[in-house]
């Protein structure tokens, strides 16, 4: 009976109770939601915007081009790394500054660079959103400075960083815990990265309106996980909290190897091995189907659960004519 009032209390009570608060953990593979509350409410994230700032820029700019700082960001308000005016930096140290410090006047000289304007750059971070499918975001600025509009939800916002961890160069950046850069040494202000709880990588945030907001991507054995409270007073404890909930909660599945299986009439081919965290009771429920076209050009294979899709994956098909 013990036992099970403790699991009971880990996965009901993982955060504190504050106004217009939630919190959401999404695995690293998927991007599925494990655990949340008010996941899909629209609230302010603060400085998490800039892990799509971030992601943006890599995808969109060239790591070696030398950025020129304009008055614009150097007045931009809030938090800073302190640029000056006409100072030329490279893009790839800024990004640096951008995750690491925080820095608006950062964010405002990527924009700029990146995206041609900041009013430009704003965009590029939309239309990345609409691609990944984050349907409960918009941006309206690069820093996450309030704006009423400027919202997104604690579940995309999680996504944004299991996102843009595939990438290896945000990888690089979000992970590193001392900078040394041409000038100046940073130290990473996501403190649990310091700490051996099995954070990898992550953001901090705040704003008078968002509160405190954090979001950590955990690797913690073969579970990898993000967590993202909003408006959370104690979020590095409650991070480490509930990503203790999970390990203990749910364990990683290779529910198919890699390799040949063989269909009636074809031969499909998966490449990579499909891995879920899943707890002990959905790994019961877990269900395949592979849709290929009659052509046998094209196939995907689905992984469901309790008639919900957690995870799709392209594999190659052949078709058999013997």
């Amino acid at each position: 009976m013990k036992k099970l009032l403790f699991v009971l209390f880990l996965l009901f009570v993982p955060v504190s109770v504050e106004a217009a608060s939630s919190y959401a953990v999404v695995d690293a593979e998927t991007g599925r939601v494990l655990m949340g509350e008010a996941e899909n409410e629209r609230y302010p994230i603060a400085s998490l915007t800039k892990m799509w700032t971030a992601l943006v820029a890599i995808e969109e700019g060239h790591l070696e081009d030398m950025v020129t700082v304009s008055k614009r960001a150097v007045y931009s308000e809030g938090s800073s790394i302190y640029l000056e005016e006409g100072q030329q930096i490279p893009l790839e140290e800024l990004l640096y500054g951008l995750m690491l410090r925080s820095g608006n006047d950062a964010a405002t000289a990527i924009a700029e660079h990146v995206g041609g304007s900041v009013e430009g750059f704003v965009k590029l971070m939309n239309d990345k959103a609409v691609l990944h499918g984050l349907s409960g975001t918009v941006f309206t600025n690069p820093s996450g400075l309030h704006h009423e509009e400027h919202l997104a939800t604690a579940a995309d916002t999680a996504r944004m960083l299991q996102i843009a961890m595939k990438n290896e160069t945000f990888r690089k950046i979000a992970s590193t815990v001392i900078y040394k850069g041409s000038k100046t040494t940073w130290q990473n202000k996501h403190k649990l990265l310091s700490q051996n709880v099995g954070a990898v990588a992550g953001k901090t945030g705040y704003t008078k309106v968002a509160g405190r907001t954090l979001a950590t991507y955990f690797e913690r054995g073969d579970k990898a996980f993000v967590v993202v409270t909003i408006n959370e007073s104690n979020d590095w404890e409650t991070h480490k909290f509930i990503a203790d909930a999970i390990d203990q909660r749910y364990e990683s599945y290779t529910l198919v190897e890699k390799g040949e299986y063989l269909i009636p009439n074809a031969t499909i081919t998966i490449e990579k091995p499909i891995t879920l965290l899943l707890t002990a009771q959905e790994r019961g429920h877990i269900e395949h189907m592979l849709i290929a076209q009659r052509d046998y050009k094209r196939a995907i294979w689905h992984v469901k659960l309790n008639n919900d899709i957690l995870f799709s994956t392209r594999v190659s098909i052949k078709e058999d004519k013997g």
